[in-house]
C-alpha cells in the first residue's frame, strides 16, 4: 500500500511508540529490569512479585530475594551466589544450572523444581520444601539441609558429600547414584527410596530412618 508522503512521519511516530511501550512492559524494580541476561547484583527484591518471569542467566548475586514469589520463574544459569531467599516461594521454578553457592534457602518453597545441574554448594536450605524436586546432577556439597522435606525427589547422581541432613525426609525419593560420603544423616527419613549404587562412605547415621547398611 502506497501512503502519502505526509502520513509517513506520523506512521512512524506511531511504530516508535509502540515499540517504547512494548519496552517498559519490562518489569523494573528498585532499578532492576526483571529480564534475561539482566544484571542486578545486591538488588533489593525483598517480597517482590516475580511468579512466571523470564530470569534466565540473570545476575543476582548477594540480591535480597527474601519472602519473593518467583512461582514457575525461569532462573536457568542465574547467578544467585549468596543471595537471601528466606522464606521465597520458588514452587515449580526452573533453576537448571544455575549458581546458587552460599545462598540462602531457610524455610523456602521448592516445591517441583527443576534443578538439573544446579550448583549449590554451601547453601542453606533449613526447614526448606523440596518435595517433588528434580536435582539430578545437582552439586550440594557442605549444604546444610537441616529438617529439609526432601519426599519424592530426584537425587540420582546428586553430589551432597559432607551435607548436613540431620532430621531430613527422604521418604520415596530417588537416591540412585547419589554421593553422601560424609554426609550427616543423623535422624533423617529414607524410608522408600531408591539407594541403588549410592555411595554412603563414612555417613554419620545415627537415629537414621532405613538408611543402608554395611555402611559403618
Amino acid at each position: 500500500m502506497n501512503y502519502p508522503p505526509l502520513f509517513l512521519p506520523l506512521i512512524l511516530l506511531v511504530i516508535g511508540c509502540q515499540a517504547l511501550a512494548a519496552d517498559d512492559e519490562v518489569l523494573s524494580i528498585n532499578g532492576c529490569r526483571i529480564e534475561a541476561d539482566s544484571r542486578c547484583p545486591n538488588a533489593n527484591l525483598r517480597n517482590a512479585d516475580l511468579s512466571n518471569q523470564d530470569m534466565r542467566r540473570m545476575n543476582l548475586a548477594g540480591a535480597d530475594l527474601s519472602g519473593a514469589n518467583l512461582r514457575h520463574a525461569r532462573l536457568d544459569l542465574a547467578n544467585l551466589e549468596k543471595a537471601n531467599l528466606q522464606g521465597a516461594n520458588l514452587t515449580r521454578a526452573s533453576l537448571q544450572q544455575s549458581n546458587l553457592r552460599l545462598a540462602d534457602f531457610t524455610d523456602s518453597t521448592l516445591i517441583a523444581i527443576q534443578g538439573w545441574g544446579l550448583f549449590a554448594q554451601a547453601a542453606q536450605f533449613q526447614g526448606a520444601d523440596l518435595r517433588a524436586a528434580n536435582l539430578e546432577f545437582a552439586r550440594l556439597s557442605g549444604a546444610k539441609l537441616h529438617k529439609v522435606k526432601l519426599q519424592a525427589a530426584n537425587l540420582e547422581m546428586t553430589w551432597l558429600s559432607k551435607a548436613d541432613l540431620k532430621g531430613a525426609s527422604l521418604i520415596d525419593a530417588n537416591l540412585q547414584e547419589v554421593k553422601l560420603s560424609g554426609a550427616n544423616l543423623e535422624n533423617a527419613d529414607l524410608s522408600g527410596t531408591r539407594t541403588h549404587y549410592g555411595n554412603f562412605q563414612g555417613a554419620n547415621m545415627q537415629g537414621c530412618k532405613a538408611c543402608p547398611q554395611g555402611w559403618d
